[in-house]
């Protein structure tokens, strides 16, 4: 199983997001979404490709679910 990782959003530039995941940067096209993106906003990512932009009332709990399945599997990136 593989799961989509929350990034925040650095910059913006036509199709495509710099996103920041954990220190790291990379780029994720934003093709498939249909709201606006802006730098600071979070998204979920997949393979290259922007799923979802998570809502910012959603963030905190979307990244503690994400850190207690990272670390119950002994593999916290930190």
């Amino acid at each position: 199983m593989s799961l989509g990782i929350p990034s925040q959003v650095v910059s913006v530039r036509g199709g495509v997001a710099v996103v920041e995941t954990w220190g790291t940067r990379s780029e994720v096209r934003l093709g498939p979404l249909v709201e606006s993106v802006a730098p600071g906003d979070f998204l979920i990512g997949y393979q290259g490709q922007a799923v979802r932009r998570i809502p910012p009332e959603d963030v905190a709990d979307t990244f503690a679910i994400y850190e207690f399945l990272i670390t119950e599997a002994g593999e916290y990136p930190h």
